[in-house]
């Protein structure tokens, strides 16, 4: 049963004086927890120290650490975080469902079941590449069965249904790969890539993604006055010359794009997109199209200072970051589900 959003009669001018200030301090800290980013792991380095690695100046090995290795981590880092805090409002926006997420379209599972065939066949081994590609494809092939599903003019409702469908049996056949693995060292493999990780990537997997979470943003830009327009309802957006079908279209392709692109290149990581939006929709008055990019940057936020605290905590092997954020955001997700139910009640 799709759950309405509450839109709260906040003024818009209000809304507007809160906006800029809310989206320079999400950006402030965005660029310190990139800075924290570079600086943290095994290998202790100043800020004095990372900052002239960065750019290519003093000690050979600081220079390798931060460009090599813990750059693309942060670049990684942004764009998975970014991508699913914008991604996770655009579908609460379009379904006007609190509890809608990326996972929800099962664009995550599908990606991942990508990514796990190319594992189980051996692909992954012979081909580095074939890792991120077996993912994108398995996110264009949900898309494609969801509009078989659901059709291209469908409700939020039966959009709902079918992405549910779509991620059970992604789920369903990701177990079992897991269960005919050709060995326990390939189950065990695939098992801690789905875990999620930004750790040991590189400028292979940010170049990989790039293009096309780029190209997933671009078909969400500009979408943030349909989103304001359906809070009113369908019919009045149709009324104000909303193309309800084009808008569906838009963000399920670009949410397709974005979200394969970065989970074959790092797993899955959960509850980003459910968690940022209800964070910070309060803040800006409950308009969908304003808290678009708001989400994005604090996705990338919460996503970086993850990563970080896993490289703080003390451990013999590093935790994977699915496991840090489903941790923050179960809490949430329950304390979500029951005032959702009080509401109902």
């Amino acid at each position: 049963m799709a759950v309405t959003v509450a839109i709260a009669p906040v003024a818009a001018p209000m809304v507007e004086r809160t906006v800029l200030p809310l989206a320079l301090l999400l950006a402030t800290l965005v660029l310190l927890l990139c800075l924290l980013s570079l600086a943290a792991g095994r290998a202790s380095l100043s800020p004095a120290e990372v900052l002239a690695g960065l750019f290519g100046y003093g000690d050979e090995a600081a220079r390798l650490i931060v460009r090599e290795v813990r750059l693309p981590r942060t670049l990684l880092g942004l764009l998975v975080g970014g991508t699913l805090g914008l991604t996770g409002a655009a579908l609460q926006g379009l379904l006007r469902n609190p509890l809608a997420e990326p996972a929800l379209l099962g664009v995550s599972g599908s990606a991942s079941l990508g990514a796990v065939i190319a594992f189980y066949f051996g692909f992954a081994a012979s081909f580095p590449l074939a890792l991120p590609l077996g993912g994108m494809a398995g996110a264009l092939l949900a898309v494609t069965l969801l509009y078989a599903l659901a059709g291209r003019e469908a409700s939020a409702l039966t959009l709902i249904l079918a992405g549910v469908a779509i991620n059970s049996m992604a789920a369903a056949l990701t177990a079992l790969a897991l269960n005919l693995a050709p060995s326990p060292y390939a189950a065990v493999e695939i098992l801690f890539w789905l875990l999620g990780s930004l750790a040991d990537r590189s400028f292979d997997q940010v170049r990989l993604a790039l293009p096309l979470v780029l190209l997933g943003w671009l078909l969400l830009a500009g979408i943030g006055r349909s989103l304001d327009a359906l809070t009113l309802g369908e019919d009045t957006a149709r009324s104000l010359g909303i193309n309800l079908a084009a808008l569906q279209r838009r963000i399920i392709l670009g949410t397709a794009l974005s979200v394969g692109a970065t989970t074959s290149v790092t797993g899955s990581v959960g509850f980003i997109g459910l968690v940022v939006p209800h964070l910070l929709r309060p803040l800006v008055g409950y308009r969908p199209g304003v808290l678009l990019w708001l989400s994005a940057l604090g996705g990338a936020a919460l996503t970086l200072a993850a990563d970080i605290l896993i490289r703080w905590i003390a451990s013999g092997q590093e935790l994977r970051l699915g496991v840090i954020t489903a941790l923050l955001g179960a809490p949430f997700f329950l304390w979500l589900v029951l005032r959702t139910r009080r509401a109902l009640s």
